[in-house]
């Protein structure tokens, strides 16, 4: 894949902080080429795009509705796909979350998007960040974690227990207060370059921050691997 030197401003929508109460006329799920996903996937009302070889442990367990990519990974090009060179400005995730925005969706959960490449797992996290900044809530899917960007205030509710790990999407975000969690979090700035921010817990069952500056990559840890 060539270097991206486009820089293109994208139209800003405003965002949708968590995004439960989205219709689902308007969500949208990708199929990625990572590691293969294990658990249940909510697909059902969205609209499906698969990519390459994520066509493999996909199809038959969910309707697709675009196939797109280069396939250099599946080696073959299924019938009727949207087809790219490999050689290319944009990951084939990139083509798909475009395709889902441009859609109108709000709502998009990415599936299969961890473990294989750590470089790809990096680029997968930065889609977060475009669909967020797009005004899509977007949601990474690991066979561990859940991922997404938020800013202002975050709830989460009926996880107590559960490993919550923040970083900044960028050099830094601002945490002024914090309610319900291990380690509390108060006028905390979580700065690029530190860990600060890495397994706290969840330690009620309503929990929430205020990021009142900065933009924020939320882990939500659903299962401890095990080695």
């Amino acid at each position: 894949m060539k270097p991206d030197a486009r820089g293109e401003e994208k139209a800003r929508i405003k965002p949708d902080a968590r995004g439960e109460e989205t219709p689902r006329a308007e969500r949208g799920v990708i199929f990625l080429n990572g590691e293969p996903y294990r658990g249940a996937m909510d697909c059902a009302g969205a609209f499906t795009v698969c990519c390459d070889g994520a066509l493999r442990w996909a199809e038959g367990r969910a309707h697709i509705d675009v196939k797109a990519g280069d396939f250099d990974s599946l080696g073959f090009v299924p019938e009727g796909a949207l087809t790219y060179p490999a050689e290319k400005n944009f990951t084939d995730g990139e083509i798909a979350l475009e395709l889902l925005l441009g859609r109108g969706c709000t709502r998009i959960d990415i599936y299969g998007a961890g473990g294989g490449r750590e470089d790809h797992l990096f680029g997968n996290l930065q889609l977060l960040l475009a669909g967020f900044r797009r005004g899509a809530f977007t949601v990474m899917h690991t066979n561990y974690v859940d991922a997404y960007c938020a800013r202002g205030q975050v709830c989460w509710r009926g996880l107590r227990g559960r490993t919550l790990s923040l970083a900044p999407a960028g050099e830094r975000a601002h945490i002024i207060e914090s309610e319900g969690l291990k380690y509390p979090l108060c006028d905390l700035t979580l700065r690029a370059g530190s860990c600060r921010g890495i397994s706290n817990v969840i330690a009620a069952d309503e929990a929430r921050i205020l990021c009142d500056a900065g933009t924020l990559f939320v882990f939500e840890v659903r299962e401890e691997a095990t080695w």
